[in-house]
């Protein structure tokens, strides 16, 4: 039985090697997940991807790091080690934003922790270099390498570590959606160049030690020492690199740290329609391992399982996220015809009952460039497409996107189509035809639409590279509008944040208030999370704003954010001295009492109220009763950049 079905994946021991009759793998890749062979995991895609190039590739997977022996199962490669640490950065992936150890890993056999290391790319590096010395290349990927390749902030650590490229002793990183680099190295390493010799691949990283020898239009950033030593000088390297960061018009970008410079490449090209649909037909197992089956199998296969990745990319460019530093801003997407095909293939599927959860990326409704110029030209350096208003040159539209909807609601066997990836809800807004809007509503969710406004004051939201809190409201009153019209009861859940760079006392208050007169009652409350590879990272680090370079504040200390994050949830009674605490700091004491613009009561008076929600006039009926539900992994929905590359994301 385990014969039959282990045959559809790649090999993970010499047993499996045997009954193919390889002798020797092309290629031996190390991850930090278990092995689940589906499109929705960028280990799956980069192997599939390999082998449809006639490279054999095994997988070692979540190996026991505390020897060298585990990573020798399946002998030398003939190529090389691939390395990823996983879907998620290990260190996002072990802690929550308050330091504190998660007590579970959806990314491993039944949700067990502690089946990776902290640092997995630099753990698993060094024991492959115990086991086979310096004369095996080794080569890095996925979320963790990819946003750590230039000297970072390091939350955890709470300092500024050097590029993981040193770190980890790898001879190469690549970064982004990791594609094309696999293809073009393994070619380079086939045709006899040495690892040390492969320079000039877009999308990777290298390191020099001949300063004459970096590529002719290079951009240099503060070396090491500098950003380690100067708040300003990281700043000033961070917004040098971001800036950089496009196909079409980006540079080389060097930074010098001992002696050695850690050289990117410009981003490889994002891959066309027609190479999408190609990477997405690979024959795929579509599930995980029958070794997880003893486990309960692995949790994180339930998100993606029955849901179709329809694009990349996200010219959106929220601070906070790091998706423009890895799958960039330019957006491509997959024909309707593979994505119908895909969806048939759904209905075939164990377990299927009629439902497809999801139609999306990064940003679901992002289906084409946001002008005509973006796939010739890149995208503007100094420039967004959405903030802090629209581009005038912003093309929108919701009709091919409508259009793929309805031909996928009509399949046989399907009964209803969800969009739950993120809604970018200025750009449907900006929509003139309400058709999409309309039918989004009518057809594709379930009682609640989860958007992300992240916050309510206009002073946070510019820090957060967002919309003013006006385009939300006029989003919301649309929203309520449309689903009155078609006598459905369906609400809204905002996502907000607390603790974001730039957010004071005064703007956590300002968002309780909005919480109260919405009648808003966050179950879960998300906490700016510094992860590596963001703007807003760089703030909460340098508490300068790397677009401006003008200082910004950052709440930092553990009485402050602890009390910002109180008041989103204001009504519950264990939170009660540190609300109280946020508003006597704040001078808004009108807020403590029994009044109807009160958030608590005043115990010394003996109130009896508190933590229930009073009826007010002026309410929003609309949000009435409704409670924000957000999942346990909302802390590392920052440092996911979708599916591909070397790892799974948002």
């Amino acid at each position: 039985m385990m014969e039959r079905t282990t045959h559809r994946f790649l090999p993970i021991s010499k047993a499996d090697m045997e009954r193919r009759g390889i002798e020797t793998l092309d290629f031996v890749y190390v991850i930090g997940d278990a092995y689940i062979d589906h499109p929705s995991f960028g280990p799956a895609i980069i192997s599939r991807v390999l082998e449809s190039k006639g490279y054999t590739v095994g997988i070692i997977a979540q190996p026991d790091w505390h020897s060298c022996r585990e990573f020798q199962k399946l002998g030398k490669p003939r190529l090389g080690f691939l390395v990823s640490a996983g879907n998620i950065d290990s260190m996002v992936n072990h802690y929550t934003a308050a330091k504190k150890r998660r007590n579970n890993d959806f990314y491993s056999p039944g949700g067990r922790a502690g089946c990776r290391p902290d640092r997995a790319t630099i753990v698993y590096c060094n024991r492959i270099r115990e086991a086979y010395g310096r004369d095996v290349p080794i080569i890095i990927g996925g979320i963790e390498a990819s946003l750590r390749r230039f000297a970072h902030y390091d939350y955890w650590n709470d300092k500024v570590r050097r590029s993981i490229l040193i770190d980890s002793g790898a001879d190469l990183l690549i970064f982004g959606m990791g594609e094309r680099q696999s293809v073009a190295v393994a070619e380079l390493l086939d045709s006899g160049v040495p690892v040390k010799e492969i320079k000039g691949v877009p999308g990777t990283v290298y390191l020099e030690s001949d300063m004459r020898k970096l590529p002719e239009d290079c951009v240099t950033v503060a070396d090491y020492d500098a950003v380690f030593a100067e708040k300003k000088a990281y700043a000033e390297a961070t917004i040098k690199q971001y800036r950089e960061q496009d196909a079409f018009r980006g540079k080389p970008v060097a930074q010098l740290d001992r002696d050695f410079y850690v050289v990117q490449n410009p981003p490889a090209e994002p891959l066309a329609t027609e190479e999408l649909d190609e990477v997405y037909a690979l024959p795929y197992a579509r599930t995980y391992h029958p070794i997880y089956e003893r486990d309960g199998g692995v949790p994180a296969i339930g998100e993606v399982q029955f849901s179709l990745t329809s694009c990349r990319g996200c010219y959106g460019a929220c601070n906070f996220c790091a998706l423009t530093f890895h799958q960039g801003r330019t957006v491509t997407s997959r024909s309707q015809e593979s994505l119908v095909k895909e969806a048939e293939l759904l209905t075939k599927e164990k377990g299927f009952k009629g439902y497809i959860h999801d139609v999306g990326g990064p940003t679901a409704n992002f289906r084409q460039p946001s002008c005509q110029t973006q796939l010739k030209y890149g995208v503007c350096k100094e420039k967004q497409c959405l903030f802090p208003a629209p581009c005038k040159n912003l093309e929108v539209t919701h009709k091919e996107y409508l259009e793929l909807l309805r031909k996928l609601r009509k399949l046989p066997g399907v009964k209803r189509v969800f969009v739950r990836s993120g809604i970018r809800y200025d750009y449907l807004l900006y929509d003139e035809d309400d058709t999409f809007f309309t039918e989004l509503c009518k057809h594709h969710i379930s009682g609640q639409l989860k958007v992300a406004p992240e916050h309510i004051s206009d002073h946070v939201l510019k820090y957060m590279g967002k919309p003013g809190q006006k385009v939300y409201e006029a989003f919301s009153d649309k929203y309520y509008t449309i689903n009155e019209r078609l006598g459905k009861k369906q609400f809204l859940v905002p996502y907000l944040m607390s603790s974001h760079p730039g957010s004071r006392l005064k703007d956590a208050i300002a968002l309780a208030e909005y919480l109260r007169d919405h009648r808003l009652n966050p179950e879960q409350v998300q906490d700016f999370y510094p992860t590596p590879g963001s703007l807003s990272t760089c703030m909460y680090y340098t508490g300068i704003d790397p677009r401006t370079m003008k200082d910004v504040y950052v709440p930092k200390t553990w009485e402050e954010k602890q009390m910002q994050r109180a008041l989103l949830q204001y009504r519950r009674p264990e939170n009660y001295q540190l609300v109280y605490q946020a508003l006597i700091k704040a001078g808004r004491k009108d807020l403590i009492g029994n009044g109807p613009e009160c958030l608590i009561p005043d115990k010394r008076k003996g109130e009896k109220s508190y933590g229930k929600t009073v009826e007010r006039k002026g309410s929003f009926r609309k949000s009435k009763g409704r409670t924000e539900k957000r999942g346990s992994g909302t802390d590392s929905r920052r440092n996911k950049a979708g599916s591909g590359g070397h790892h799974r994301g948002r």
